[in-house]
């Protein structure tokens, strides 16, 4: 019998800029287990010391690119989400400082990705896709492009639960909670 699903959280990053909100990424390394040169959010399992979904996901934000938890406001969260590497992933939406140094991981990140929140609005940035997953037919996949980036996977259904929530957008036959 296989185990129940692992918990874990990342941090959806949210920054000011040029006068901007951006969302902060991070590119993950090629030489890594799972998702290996991947876009995502910081993140990880769940450690027994967390007091909570937010407690992780700050914890894994400082390991990965040094933002202090102390530094971090949490807004709220997203909706559970469920990995194909059978966790179950919380998202936590959080700001940090503006002009914030931020230290990154270089054992488990190659690079950060800062995209301003309005380019998610612009035309030819979103697309998704039908894929047969599981046994579901006719699974949407999401992806959202930034130059020569392309975000998608959990990733990308986190950052469109987001964006719904944000601008009041909802798919038929999709629903978003408020955080």
């Amino acid at each position: 019998m296989e185990a129940g699903p692992v918990p874990a959280a990342v941090l959806l990053p949210l920054f000011m800029k040029n006068g901007e909100y951006h969302i902060l990424f991070t590119k993950r390394t090629t030489h890594l287990t799972h998702h290996s040169g991947e876009i995502s959010f910081p993140g990880g399992r769940c450690e027994p010391s967390d007091r909570d979904s937010a407690d992780t996901a700050t914890r894994e934000a400082w390991e990965e690119v040094g933002i202090d938890p102390a530094d971090v406001e949490i807004l709220g969260e997203l909706d559970d989400c469920h990995s194909i590497h059978n966790y179950l992933v919380t998202p936590v939406v959080g700001i940090f400082p503006e002009n914030y140094v931020l230290t990154v991981n270089d054992a488990e990140i190659e690079r950060l990705i800062e995209v301003p929140l309005s380019h998610f609005s612009e035309p030819g940035v979103y697309r998704v896709e039908y894929w047969d997953h599981k046994g579901i037919k006719n699974y949407p996949m999401y992806f959202y492009l930034y130059g020569d980036d392309e975000i998608w996977g959990l990733t990308a259904r986190i950052l469109k639960n987001f964006l719904d929530v944000l601008w009041g957008v909802e798919q038929a036959g999709e629903e978003s909670e408020q955080f």
